[in-house]
């Protein structure tokens, strides 16, 4: 059993299945957000993924979303239920000739010798939340366009991404951040994929993967963000981040994804 560096119990050794924090490294400071370079994924090459059968290219599985790194749990079988032991037998009464007075009943406790309500023991109260370490703050991101990324990555892609048009018209739409962790991506029926933070469109960013990124709750109350292996790649404040690798997240904080999308992450 491994430990993360946020004290989890953990039953796999690169990444925390709780919170989604890299085991290996220095465990005073985490996985390096410096280097961009992916990390030692064990052996895949024969791996696939056991929900839809895609090989494996990472931490999540790009088809369905499955966590290659989480807890895999096998229901055990149950226990055949033991047979019934035989009732002991009954004592044996010697025969006598004079029949034995029954016993009277004991009296009853009297009003004064019963237990006053002083005495009685208390029963714990439940704690409350002021007693967790951690304040519990609300998160939300806000997704909506991005000009100025769109023309960052048409300048990339030159005339192969002329084909891609920034919508003339993109709805923003909230999220509140909730659970252990909230995909981002678009939604498959026939793949059984269905992202908390859908970007199927209308209007629809044909740069985004069906999974692109990860937001993870963190035990200090905060949330990071994890690129799984994407096709286009996650950038957090133009920065692009390395696959695998965790970046905590701040108020303010813009993630850009796909030929246009943006995600701003808001706390409180």
């Amino acid at each position: 059993m491994a430990v993360c560096p946020n004290g989890h119990d953990s039953a796999s050794d690169d990444f925390c299945d709780v919170c989604g924090m890299r085991i290996a490294g220095d465990p005073a400071t985490g996985p390096s957000l410096a280097s961009s370079a992916p990390p030692a994924w064990p052996d895949t090459a024969t791996e696939t993924c056991p929900r839809c059968g895609i090989p494996r290219t990472g931490q999540f599985c790009e088809a369905c979303g499955f966590n290659f790194n989480g807890p895999r749990f096998v229901p055990a079988s149950p226990l055949p239920p033991s047979p019934a032991s035989p009732p002991p037998p009954a004592p044996a009464i010697p025969p006598t000739s004079v029949a034995s007075p029954i016993p009277s009943a004991p009296p009853a406790a009297s009003a004064e010798s019963a237990p006053s309500a002083e005495s009685a023991p208390s029963v714990p109260s439940s704690p409350s939340m002021s007693s967790f370490p951690y304040p519990q703050a609300t998160w939300t991101v806000v997704v909506g366009a991005d000009r100025a990324y769109y023309e960052r990555v048409q300048e990339a892609t030159g005339p192969e991404g002329a084909a891609v048009a920034f919508p003339s018209y993109c709805a923003e739409r909230r999220f509140q951040l909730v659970g252990n962790q909230m995909q981002i991506g678009r939604r498959s029926v026939s793949r059984g994929l269905a992202p908390e933070i859908d970007l199927t469109g209308p209007p629809a960013d044909p740069g985004i993967s069906r999974l692109h990124a990860v937001l993870i709750a963190t035990p200090d109350g905060s949330w990071a963000v994890l690129d799984p292996g994407s096709a286009n790649g996650t950038l957090v404040n133009g920065s692009e981040i390395g696959i695998g690798d965790q970046v905590a997240l701040h108020d303010g904080d813009r993630i850009n994804l796909g030929a246009w999308t943006a995600i701003t992450v808001h706390r409180g």
